[in-house]
């Protein structure tokens, strides 16, 4: 039996696409900006991106696509050849936060975009704080109250100037996030009543087994921890020590980690970076000397504004060295454990569709003329693709689930399956729940491991107290036996996967719920799962099978069955 691949969901695709259109945009539109020097260009990047996520909401109404989407845009940002990239990431998911946050609080409706704007615009202003006090430390707060204070005396105002130039900033950013969110809802007002547009589904590039070539690094855990240590000690060491450990420590380790992450001194040979440097050992220089009563010494303000830019320049390089040493492949592929299971395949989908989403993408003139059009040029070509999509995963693995009321001869029925299709020569894993009974009464479950045979406690009755599962006590030595049994690894070279069974254990996310998530994400073709069929929904949606096949369990037509899905596991090449 051949291997198929991981299954991707369809709001995990959707996401892919919103999220690649955003990143598309933030390279094409956002170096157009940044070329030209345009002023706030961040905030028409945002503003842009905005207007995407809430005209395509109109189109596609899953709830989480926002925040999918951000998390996919961020992580293509690493892709980018900037030095800098912490930044951008966490703005793109703290934009896609607020508007996810505020839609759920307030709906889909002109309060919930509006508000989510608002907010995701105006963190522009917070990050930009929030990053000059982490490049520069507190000093930073100390040079600007004592500007603003000069100001306030000198001007003779009546009010604390501290607040007044970041408060007429953030009423600017929240009206332009106002005026964002009516141009994104127009959009997708409009949006929804175009027909779909003619495209080319060729353009689109969908095919998540596509991995792009990854760059020649020798990525290393160990040095991950060390950029970590050097990065705190370094800190530690310019902020309590005199300047020439500074330069004893800062300069070697700089070099160190400039000649192991290259692109980490794009960043410091840039011409902007030391006009800063001027500037800020110039303003604290300004700021502890000239504008402070008393007498101050000059060579103290200007080891001040030194010991500032030394502090950028460690965060600048060993944020570049974290970003690049994050990329590992190993840490990437943690997310295949967590909840965020599908989050590599989106972003394979994502490498893969991105080349086509930058060719598709217009100029900012014809952006700003027809951004209707231009979107549902996109949206048409991505649900064109959908289908086939659809198809080709269908292709690559089955979902049986086996259903029936209880007590009504679920694992009885898989019992048979598995002996016939072991006959056959077909290997077979994972595990069938044996009901123990004395008299009539059920008094516990053993767990069978189905490759090995052998046979271990799970379950035991405790008492009368309830129904259901919880009315049993578990054995850890069956618990285990049944992990081991369903353990992917172990199934490398299984072509049939039985779980018996998915209930309301595994609807909590306990019982078999990870091994089950696992065994989905894995490459074993045909998984069988018994369900109770009052759920057989709720595991359906809980552990996101797309098509699965369905077979009801029950004494009409046993065996015809039986035959059914024994030709349906052995067909088609499958076997």
């Amino acid at each position: 039996m051949n291997k198929g691949a991981a299954i991707i969901s369809e709001k995990w695709i959707k996401a892919s696409i919103i999220g690649t259109i955003w990143a598309a945009a933030e390279i094409v539109l956002g170096s157009f900006l940044h070329n030209l020097r345009v002023p706030f260009s961040g905030n028409l990047l945002t503003a842009i991106a905005l207007v995407i996520l809430i005209s395509v909401s109109y189109k596609w109404r899953e709830r989480g696509l926002f925040w999918r989407a951000g998390v996919i845009c961020a992580l293509m940002k690493t892709m980018s050849p900037s030095a800098i990239i912490f930044g951008p990431m966490i703005a793109i998911i703290m934009e896609s936060l607020f508007l996810e946050a505020s839609v759920r609080l307030f709906g889909r409706t002109y309060l919930g975009f509006i508000v989510g704007s608002m907010l995701a615009m105006s963190w522009n202003l917070f990050q930009k704080v929030f990053n000059m006090i982490i490049f520069y430390g507190g000093k930073l707060i100390d040079i600007y109250a004592s500007i603003t204070d000069y100001a306030s005396w000198q001007l003779n105002l009546q009010f604390d100037a501290f607040w007044a130039p970041l408060l007429l900033l953030l009423s600017v950013y929240a009206l332009f996030g106002v005026f964002t969110a009516i141009v994104g809802i127009v959009t997708g007002r409009r949006l929804v009543s175009m027909p779909p547009a003619e495209v080319d589904a060729e353009l689109a590039v969908m095919d998540p087994s596509h991995k792009k070539d990854e760059r020649s690094f020798d990525y290393s855990l160990a040095w991950l921890a060390a950029d970590i240590l050097l990065i705190a000690g370094l800190l530690v060491v310019v902020s309590i020590t005199k300047w020439i450990w500074w330069v004893a420590t800062v300069v070697p380790v700089i070099t160190l980690l400039a000649i192991r992450y290259t692109r980490a001194m794009r960043q410091l040979s840039k011409p902007g970076f030391w006009v800063t440097f001027v500037i800020i050992t110039m303003l604290s220089a300004l700021a502890f000397s000239a504008l402070q009563p008393g007498e101050n010494n000059v060579t103290e303000a200007i080891l001040i504004g030194i010991q500032m830019n030394f502090r950028a320049v460690i965060i600048i390089v060993g944020f570049s060295a974290l970003g690049t040493e994050l990329y590992n492949p190993k840490i990437r592929n943690l997310f295949s454990r967590s909840h965020f299971r599908q989050l590599p395949l989106a972003l394979e989908l994502a490498a893969a569709s991105l080349p086509s989403m930058i060719a598709d993408m217009p100029d900012l003139r014809s952006a700003v003329k027809n951004p209707v059009s231009i979107l549902n040029r996109m949206i048409s070509r991505v649900e064109k693709r959908l289908a086939e999509v659809r198809t080709s995963q269908e292709k690559k693995k089955r979902v049986v689930i086996v259903t029936g009321a209880i007590a009504e001869g679920k694992t009885a029925f898989l019992g048979d399956l598995t002996g016939i299709l072991q006959s056959r020569g077909i290997a077979v894993g994972g595990i069938l729940a044996l009901r123990v009974v004395e008299g009539e009464t059920t008094t516990g479950y053993d767990i069978l491991d189905i490759s090995t045979g052998i046979r271990k406690p799970f379950l035991r009755l405790t008492g009368p107290v309830t129904v259901g599962v919880d009315r049993f006590s578990l054995i850890d030595e069956g618990y285990r036996a049944g992990l081991d049994a369903l353990d992917p690894a172990r199934n490398s070279s299984s072509s049939v996967v039985v779980i018996d069974e998915a209930g309301p254990l595994e609807l909590r996310g306990e019982g078999w719920s990870s091994r089950i998530t696992e065994l989905l994400q894995a490459t074993m073709p045909v998984i069988i799962i018994t369900v109770r069929n009052s759920l057989v929904d709720s595991v359906i949606y809980r552990f996101e099978i797309y098509s699965p096949v369905v077979v009801e369990v029950g004494y009409k037509n046993r065996d015809e069955k039986l035959n059914e899905l024994v030709d349906l596991i052995t067909s088609d090449g499958n076997s």
